[in-house]
Formats: structure tokens, C-alpha cells, sequence
């Protein structure tokens, strides 16, 4: 039976490329139940004389919003293996598993400024700087240690962007399709919303392998080269099949 994927808080460095401190990383306890996403621009109705009324008058001003709100459950009053980042403790106390989470919220370094955060669950990921937490603590021991905690987190990115897709969950790491790796195994780049094959291809570095997008086209079985879907994933290391005898 395929192991359930869980959700983990990770770390990136500023520019949300690279992974980092990975003795920080939280695994959730149980994975959420919703994942509520909020895409917003900034619209501003303009200041003046005369009659500005109506929607013709609205302007965009700024740059917008992405905002992802989750809700995590954590429970100590069973064993339930729960793991801390770096280390197996025996857990008698919840906050030692929330206070995993508040981490991604704490300002630290020179400028003070909280880490930035990759939130991913199968084939979802959302990078952005922690906005809010909120911790309830639920059920108390007779000594007064909190056992169970609800942990309400935003995290916040100041752009609308298109998706960020990871591998296929859905697919055991190693498999194969068809001959190929299963996908989220290698490295691979998101089609742009009106990206085309071609120009991808070209912007790789060194071009496509042998300069030959048809063939990438073939490895990765895309049909339509010229109009890619946004967030398309795209490995531009494979190499087609080889034609049956």
C-alpha cells in the first residue's frame, strides 16, 4: 500500500528557489482538511473632481495578493510517533509540536525578518512569508500540561502568480511510465501561461538537448507544442523512447 503523503512547512532561502536548513522542517501530525487559497489585486477607485462613478473609473494600483490559509490538529495524548525536526523525543506536551510551527513565524537575522516558507503537500506548493498564527490550546492534563492544539496559520506572498505544481503524488517515487522517470524524480520547469515549446526549449541552458525540442516534445508526450498549459511541467533532461523493432 503507498505510504500517505503528509504536509510539510520547509525553508527557503529569500529568492523561493532553493531549500534550506532542513533540520527545521516541520512533518504535520494530520494532514489539514481544507486548503483555502485567496488571489486579490489591489484596486483603488480614483481621487478627484468630477463624477468617477462606475467600474470604467476603478484602477489597479499595485501589485496583488496570494494568501494560503490552513488549519493543523495536534494531539500528544496518544504515541503517536510524532517527530520533531531533527530528532524523536518523547512528546508530553503539545507545544513542543506547535512551537515547530511558530518557528516560520519568528523574525531572526539582521535585519529581524521571518524565514521564508514552502508549504507542500503532494503535488501542491505555496511559498510566501508567514502573516499570522494562531495557536488554541484544546485539552489539558491534570497537571496542567496542554495535550491537543489547533494551529491556524496565512502565509502570504505580495504577487498573483500561476500554480506551482510538484511531481505526481499520485505515482510511488521511482515509477515509470512509458519508459520515463516518474515525474517530480527530476528537475523540471512550469510552463508559463502562452509559453510555447520552442521558446522554452531555447531558454534552457544550452538550449534543448541537441537543440531539439521535437524531441523533448516526445520524451515528455506533449501533443500541442505550440501552446503550452499553464504550469505544464516539462523535464528537458529525458530522452525520447526508442522506436520498437
Amino acid at each position: 500500500m503507498p505510504e500517505l503523503a503528509k504536509a510539510e512547512l520547509r525553508e527557503v532561502d529569500a529568492d523561493m528557489q532553493q531549500e534550506i536548513n532542513a533540520d527545521r522542517w516541520m512533518t504535520v501530525q494530520f494532514n489539514p482538511e481544507t486548503l483555502k487559497v485567496t488571489y486579490a489585486n489591489r484596486i483603488e477607485d480614483p481621487a478627484g473632481p468630477g463624477d468617477q462613478r462606475g467600474p470604467q473609473a476603478r484602477q489597479f494600483v499595485g501589485a496583488g495578493t496570494t494568501k494560503l490559509a490552513v488549519q493543523l490538529f495536534f494531539d500528544v495524548t496518544q504515541d503517536l510517533g510524532q517527530k520533531l525536526p531533527g530528532k524523536l523525543l518523547d512528546v508530553n506536551d503539545v507545544r513542543q509540536l506547535t512551537q515547530c510551527v511558530a518557528y516560520f513565524i519568528t523574525p531572526g537575522g539582521d535585519p529581524p525578518k521571518p524565514p521564508m516558507t514552502r508549504f507542500v503537500w503532494g503535488t501542491f506548493q505555496f511559498d510566501g512569508v508567514f502573516e499570522a498564527m494562531e495557536e488554541t490550546l484544546e485539552l489539558f492534563s491534570f497537571e496542567g500540561r496542554p495535550l491537543r492544539a489547533s494551529v491556524t496559520m496565512t502565509i502570504s506572498q505580495q504577487k498573483v502568480t500561476t500554480f506551482a505544481f510538484r511531481g505526481d503524488a499520485a505515482e510511488p517515487q521511482g515509477v515509470q511510465r512509458g519508459g520515463r522517470p516518474a515525474a517530480g524524480t527530476r528537475p523540471q520547469t512550469a510552463a508559463p501561461q502562452g509559453s510555447n515549446l520552442q521558446s522554452l526549449a531555447a531558454a534552457q541552458p544550452g538550449g534543448a538537448p541537441g537543440g531539439d525540442w521535437q524531441s523533448v516534445a516526445a520524451a515528455n508526450g506533449i501533443e500541442n507544442p505550440r501552446l503550452l498549459q499553464p504550469g505544464q511541467l516539462i523535464d528537458f533532461s529525458l530522452k525520447p523512447p526508442a522506436p520498437l523493432d
